[in-house]
């Protein structure tokens, strides 16, 4: 039985029933699309959300730093990469992180890996994305992701771009906070507290993004998004990492309007490259790093790892 049913059920209910809209119209289109994805992906995401949080509380971020000092290249990578999964990270915690990072003797490298791959492939986008995508492809979003992430990261550490580190980061002494060992009630407890801050902060721009997708879906005709990023468009993976970049967003407001990118017929490739684009390269984001490194590395970090992404979108439409 498809477990997404009874979310089909009730929008074709509100849509075609209650409001007696005609199905296969523009408006009853994009109504019923809006009706359908609003409680299906915030069900999943709380449940999602839920259970990375339980996860999370194994994985405190001392331990995450105790985890990452004294890797080396290549596993320090993978391991930074696997914990951006399950860590938090945000615009916002960019400069204590990685100042907890760097002080804790983590390479430059191995912390870049988990900056990419904790905005790109977190619980948030993988709750967002199974609703919307299904499992094939939200693995191949999860698993493209962390490639970029380690490779990414691979390649800053390689350059040996210490330098533009802000010279204060490396004098910052950040203490480890005592913890307390957690009981299952505890975790429990605490999860269900995570979910609502989560979903408390993120469903009005899901709901925004999804009435965007909706109209998207019932009144944007198919050969228009076909013109710049569809299937015979040779640089539509370019485009879209170019349109993603400067936007600022996270999974909650790019999965909505993605998967009504790939409902028009654009290839899976682009849209995972634009929303890799647009969740882990957010302006803000940029901003906020400039604290603690200079402009030439976030132009480097910019460019390899937008240079990757664009690698992985090619490499899926040529593929999958």
């Amino acid at each position: 039985m498809d477990i997404f049913y009874p979310f089909e059920w009730f929008s074709e209910l509100v849509t075609f029933g209650w409001l007696g809209l005609t199905e296969g119209t523009p408006l009853g289109d994009s109504v019923a699309f809006f009706v359908y994805d609003v409680p299906k992906i915030l069900v999943m995401l709380a449940v999602i959300v839920f259970l990375v949080a339980i996860v999370r509380s194994f994985f405190p971020a001392s331990r995450a730093r105790q985890l990452l000092a004294g890797r080396k290249l290549y596993v320090g990578n993978v391991a930074a990469a696997g914990l951006g999964v399950i860590t938090p990270f945000c615009s916002c915690s960019a400069v204590p992180m990685f100042i907890g990072f760097v002080e804790a003797g983590v390479p430059l490298g191995v912390t870049f890996s988990f900056l990419l791959a904790s905005p790109m492939v977190n619980e948030l986008a993988i709750g967002l994305l199974i609703p919307v995508f299904g499992w094939r492809v939200t693995l191949a979003y999860v698993l493209s992701g962390l490639g970029v992430s380690i490779i990414g990261g691979i390649i800053i550490g390689r350059l040996g771009l210490e330098r533009y580190v802000e010279e204060y980061v490396y004098a910052v002494k950040v203490g480890d906070i005592a913890e307390e060992t957690l009981t299952w009630p505890d975790r429990l407890k605490g999860a269900r507290a995570y979910v609502g801050e989560i979903v408390g902060k993120v469903w009005p721009w899901v709901i925004v993004a999804i009435a965007i997708g909706a109209g998207m879906h019932g009144y944007l005709p198919q050969d228009f998004l076909a013109r710049w990023a569809g299937e015979g468009n040779p640089f539509a993976v370019l485009v879209a990492v170019a349109v993603g970049v400067p936007l600022y967003g996270n999974a909650a407001s790019a999965v909505p309007i993605a998967g009504v990118l790939a409902d028009k017929g654009v290839q899976v490739g682009t849209v995972l490259a634009f929303m890799m684009a647009v969740t882990a390269l957010s302006v803000p984001e940029m901003i906020i790093l400039r604290k603690v490194i200079k402009p030439r590395l976030i132009a480097i970090f910019v460019g390899i790892s937008a240079t990757t992404i664009v690698a992985v979108g090619f490499a899926f439409n040529a593929f999958l």
